[in-house]
């Protein structure tokens, strides 16, 4: 699991610096790529990458669209780390961004990386149709705004301190984590040109993983240390977050976790064994102390 993430993790990487490298030179440029390689461990992009496994995607083009994924995914991460937003000072074992270059420059940083990834999807050297560039793009667009990743953090910010229904956490959690996550298990299927009915099947796939990630990220906040997961830990009770722990309790939780990962597996059953990859970065996600 560890070499296969690191390997994606480095393809990644690797694109990414080249795109930079040929872009002209900015005042941001420093500040994105100090938010964009933080060390993160890509787990979107081996989602990615084992969806795409399932229908023999090229790999080349799954870390172009893991590229603007990790773009999407390390914008989100500055603003929520905002004094604004979650005020967190540490991310990834280091100084957020906002800390290390000033709060204006981390949000300009934020929205480049934004935007940068719908320069990626678009760019000439992606050899696909304008059409499923347009499909990528449209779709990928909706997990970044107030549908996606901007709403669910709005809902996060508007729940603190107040007591908050089961179905409304989960409709937060879906936006603010979920959505990115279902269009990592989309993606490779649009580059396939498959059906409607299989891509929605997919989508709601990447829902629930998406969930379970979040699910997992609470867990880690409630029992992790701080020097493992590297940012602090025990600040969503502090902060009077609404999350399934602070509704269902850390145990009754866990189980909630390990039932979604049999709810998953349970839809990949026409893929097997090919789903095995998957199934295997699922239990990952639940048991990783960071």
């Amino acid at each position: 699991m560890k070499n296969k993430l690191n390997k994606i993790a480095r393809d990644t990487n690797k694109f990414l610096k080249n795109f930079i490298k040929k872009q002209k030179k900015s005042h941001l440029i420093v500040p994105m790529q100090y938010g964009l390689f933080s060390g993160g461990k890509k787990i979107r992009s081996k989602i990615l990458s084992d969806i795409g496994s399932l229908f023999k995607v090229n790999y080349k083009n799954l870390i172009i669209v893991g590229a603007a994924v990790e773009c999407i995914h390390s914008y989100s991460l500055i603003h929520d780390d905002l004094p604004c937003m979650d005020n967190d000072t540490i991310r990834r074992g280091k100084p957020s961004t906002h800390i290390k270059f000033g709060e204006s420059t981390a949000v300009l940083a934020g929205n480049s990386l934004l935007t940068m990834a719908f320069e990626i999807l678009s760019s000439k050297d992606f050899k696909i149709t304008e059409k499923i560039k347009i499909n990528l793009i449209n779709k990928i667009s909706e997990t970044s705004g107030h549908l996606g990743i901007a709403g669910g953090q709005f809902l996060d910010l508007n729940f603190e301190h107040k007591r908050v229904s089961k179905k409304r956490i989960l409709d937060m959690e879906i936006k603010k984590t979920g959505k990115l996550f279902s269009f990592c298990c989309v993606a490779p299927l649009i580059l396939k040109n498959r059906n409607k009915t299989e891509i929605k099947k997919f989508e709601n796939i990447g829902l629930d993983i998406g969930l379970l990630f979040q699910v997992a990220d609470d867990l880690i906040d409630h029992k992790g240390k701080s020097s493992i997961a590297g940012k602090k830990t025990g600040k969503d009770k502090f902060k009077g977050k609404a999350t399934l722990i602070s509704l269902l309790g850390y145990e009754n939780t866990i189980k909630y976790a390990e039932k979604l990962i049999i709810k998953i597996n349970n839809k990949l059953k026409k893929y097997e064994p090919r789903s095995k990859n998957l199934s295997k970065t699922l239990e990952y996600i639940l048991k990783r102390e960071k």
